[in-house]
């Protein structure tokens, strides 16, 4: 039997899915939205590496699955796998990157960052849609899906960055 919230998320990423492939649609007929194409496929295949890793241990400084994920060191970890991008192993540095949006504007694959050690943007996870977020949270809970909208969350948000967008599509890749 699967878990409630991964048949969320699954249901989640097949109307994603299902998104690019409309996007691939609109490609086709006009060859200028390639870009957009891109950019959701590279989303799509970031959140799903994102929800593959749910259950990893967390370790404090952790920058690999095998020996266990930190909030910076799992969205620093996603990002490269799945889009070649690198980013600092750090949350405060993280939030320094890319486009600030609102969070009226968040989007699957998009940043939100928290207080949660009494300074701003201490925290950082991956928004997946429907007002969820993954992110690696503490010793014993490890690589989690959590809603934005329970109060610990909603008292501790800093604001959201886009690294990615259609103008964009991880352009910013590395070469290492």
């Amino acid at each position: 039997m699967m878990h409630p919230s991964k048949t969320f998320l699954l249901g989640g990423f097949l109307l994603f899915a299902s998104m690019a492939s409309t996007a691939e649609d609109i490609v086709t007929e006009a060859p200028k939205q390639t870009a957009l194409s891109t950019s959701i496929d590279k989303a799509s295949e970031m959140l799903m590496y994102a929800l593959s890793l749910v259950g990893v241990n967390y370790k404090y400084g952790g920058k690999s699955p095998e020996t266990g994920l930190d909030c910076s060191g799992f969205v620093s970890h996603v990002y490269k796998q799945a889009a070649g991008l690198v980013l600092p192993h750090n949350a405060r540095a993280i939030s320094l990157f890319g486009q600030k949006i609102a969070i009226s504007e968040l989007q699957p694959g998009d940043l939100v960052f928290y207080n949660t050690m009494r300074h701003a943007y201490s925290h950082v996870g991956i928004y997946l849609g429907e007002n969820k977020f993954v992110h690696a949270s503490v010793t014993g809970r490890g690589v989690e899906v959590v809603d934005m909208q329970e109060s610990y969350w909603v008292k501790r948000f800093n604001g959201a960055r886009r690294v990615v967008t259609s103008r964009l599509p991880f352009a910013a890749a590395s070469s290492e």
